[in-house]
């Protein structure tokens, strides 16, 4: 708002009151009507927010997700921000129910990633959740995740395993590109195996070999075109980062005046 909204201050006159309809201008998984409303009622904390609609359900384009009632410079100054919120959260769970739905009913469970938009984190970790994804990794400090640039830099998997262990970690994941590479992970002691950029033949491979003693994850490349053939493959679940959560296109959400 910086100084404030000046076209508000120079057209609204202060008594003036509005309602108006937040609505779906196409269908959509609606995600982030508590935050919505938290802006509106920030300007305007007697303002009334009604929700027609839930975080985490389907809505048709054309449908009213909610009204507000309140002053109107108010809700008119806080329109564009909550607007943004609903649109970025409602575009990441809308996507990440077409992932869940293209898996087909596989056994697999989506996950997302830490590939999140800068301070989005927790709101996109929120809104894939709304979407039906599983939360995974929150951050660095939650899980010991080897990739293959930490491989690289101790100077190979047995050995980062092992630094892990020593110290004090017993959960370990562990990026692998081959099934060679999963074979020394697991002897060393992996207690899960990311399989990176897998074929399907490949993944079944390592389900044969892994399935059962340790949790496997698919991931990298991942698409809903591909992704039911990854998840029939055996795999207890499929990674979806940039897609679900750094480029998922936003919901198209308006606020039409009503009286």
């Amino acid at each position: 708002m910086g100084a404030g909204d000046i076209t508000c201050q120079a057209v609204i006159p202060r008594t003036a009151t509005l309602t108006a309809n937040i609505v779906a201008r196409e269908n959509a998984i609606v995600c982030g009507l508590p935050l919505a409303q938290a802006f509106f009622e920030k300007l305007d904390p007697q303002c009334s927010f009604a929700a027609m609609s839930q975080d985490g359900t389907a809505v048709d384009a054309g449908q009213s997700i909610a009204q507000v009632k309140g002053v109107a410079s108010a809700l008119l100054t806080a329109e564009r921000s909550a607007l943004n919120i609903l649109q970025l959260l409602s575009g990441i769970a809308t996507t990440a129910r077409m992932y869940v739905e293209a898996m087909g009913g596989a056994k697999a469970k989506l996950l997302d990633t830490r590939k999140t938009i800068p301070g989005y984190r927790l709101l996109s970790k929120y809104a894939t959740s709304c979407g039906g994804a599983v939360n995974h990794r929150i951050g660095l400090f939650d899980a010991i995740m080897i990739k293959d640039n930490h491989i690289a830099t101790c100077g190979s998997v047995s050995s980062a395993i092992k630094a892990a262990v020593e110290a004090g970690h017993d959960q370990i994941q562990v990026e692998c590109d081959t099934l060679e590479q999963a074979d020394v992970a697991v002897s060393a002691g992996a207690t899960s195996l990311l399989l990176d950029n897998m074929t399907p033949t490949m993944l079944r491979q390592a389900v044969q070999r892994f399935g059962g003693k340790i949790p496997l994850e698919a991931s990298g490349g991942v698409t809903l075109d591909s992704i039911r053939a990854i998840a029939e493959t055996g795999v207890d679940f499929v990674s979806v980062g940039t897609a679900l959560t750094l480029s998922a296109a936003a919901i198209d959400i308006g606020m039409d005046y009503a009286t």
